[in-house]
């Protein structure tokens, strides 16, 4: 039995919601990382968990990019939700896979100082930032499609 896409009326709200979300999330990553680089280092992603910190040593030009580089993200995803048009959202979903792909593959390789729970949910983490962009983009496929 084939499952039911979801009805048209929804693929829009849900799409733009989703990149509002990871543009927000994003936007507040990315400038924890600039603004208190050594705070974002030590405590990321918040929540009592220090995926960052098991990467030692504390460099504060690469947080600081890091956290640009966030920020480069949030603007793409606030875009694909403001536009919602499917060249945008292709852009920003594939754009966003290619990052989170490479970024997967590096914290697939090296565990760092990670304990077993925390590297389980940093790759879940990872898998989704590659996974879930080019997902919301291919939604407008679906809205064509019915």
């Amino acid at each position: 039995m084939t499952p039911l896409p979801p009805p048209r009326s929804l693929l829009r709200p849900v799409r733009r919601l989703g990149f509002t979300a990871l543009g927000l999330l994003n936007l507040v990553w990315g400038a924890w990382a600039v603004a208190a680089p050594r705070h974002f280092f030590a405590t990321f992603p918040g929540f009592g968990l220090h995926w960052t910190a098991s990467y030692p040593p504390f460099n504060q030009h690469l947080t600081v990019d890091l956290g640009a580089t966030m920020l480069t993200l949030a603007t793409l995803f606030l875009g694909a939700a403001i536009a919602d048009q499917p060249a945008v959202s292709w852009i920003a979903g594939i754009a966003t896979a290619v990052f989170g792909t490479l970024h997967f593959g590096y914290h697939a390789l090296h565990a760092g100082h990670m304990g077993t729970a925390d590297r389980v949910l940093s790759l879940l983490s990872l898998i989704g930032g590659a996974v879930v962009p080019p997902a919301l983009a291919a939604t407008h496929r679906l809205e064509r499609s019915e």
